[in-house]
C-alpha cells in the first residue's frame, strides 16, 4: 500500500519547508502543554513568566444571532468583553490568586486544560499565530463542575528556545455561562 506524501504546499501563511513546519507544530504544542500544566498545577507566576509584556488577553462575548448576522456574533474589540486584559491586569489577577482575599478561589478550583486541534495560521517574523481547540474542566468545592469549551487564536512570539504569549483571543462556545464566575485563567 502506498501513502501519499504530505502537501509541501502552505497551510494559510506558512511557507516552510515540511521538515521546518513540522518542528514548528511540535515546539508550539509542547509549549501550549507545557502552559496547561502550569495552569493545572496552580503554577500561575511560572505561568504568567510565559506572557509577553504587550499581551492582548481577550474573550469577547458570544450572541445568539441568526444567520444573516452571523458577522455580529462575537463583539468587537473595544466592545464588551468577558476579559479585556494586558499584562498589568493579568499580573494583579495572578496575584490576587495567591492572598487568600480571591473569595471565588479559596479554596482553589480544581482545573484540567484539554489544548488540541492546533494549527499555526500564518509565520510572521518572530510572531506566530496558532489556531487550537480548548476544553477546560473545573471543579470546586464538594460538587461544583464547570466546562468550557472555546476555539483561542493565540499570537505567540519567538523568545529564546521558546515562546511568549503575546496574543491570546478566546470565543467561547457558551452563548449564557452557567458558572458563578471566571476566575480561572484561559
Amino acid at each position: 500500500m502506498s501513502v501519499a506524501a504530505p502537501p509541501e504546499a502552505p497551510i494559510g501563511s506558512v511557507d516552510l519547508p515540511l521538515a521546518d513546519r513540522m518542528a514548528l507544530h511540535f515546539l508550539v504544542e509542547q509549549f501550549l502543554f507545557h502552559e496547561a500544566h502550569l495552569l493545572d498545577q496552580r503554577r500561575f507566576r511560572d505561568w504568567l513568566e510565559l506572557v509577553a509584556e504587550d499581551i492582548h488577553y481577550w474573550m469577547p462575548i458570544r450572541r445568539t444571532v441568526t444567520a444573516k448576522d452571523i458577522d455580529r456574533e462575537f463583539t468587537r474589540i473595544g466592545d464588551m468583553a468577558y476579559f479585556d486584559d494586558d499584562h498589568k491586569d493579568l499580573s494583579m489577577r495572578v496575584e490576587k490568586l495567591y492572598t487568600g482575599s480571591s473569595w471565588s478561589e479559596d479554596p482553589p478550583s480544581r482545573t484540567r486544560h484539554f489544548v488540541g486541534n492546533v494549527q499555526i495560521t500564518a509565520v510572521d517574523g518572530d510572531l506566530v499565530s496558532v489556531r487550537s481547540s480548548l476544553h477546560l474542566y473545573r471543579s470546586r468545592l464538594e460538587g461544583v463542575t464547570d466546562n468550557f469549551c472555546a476555539r483561542r487564536e493565540d499570537g505567540l512570539r519567538r523568545a529564546g528556545e521558546g515562546f511568549r504569549i503575546a496574543r491570546r483571543h478566546i470565543y467561547l462556545d457558551h452563548t449564557v455561562i452557567h458558572a458563578t464566575n471566571l476566575s480561572s485563567l484561559f
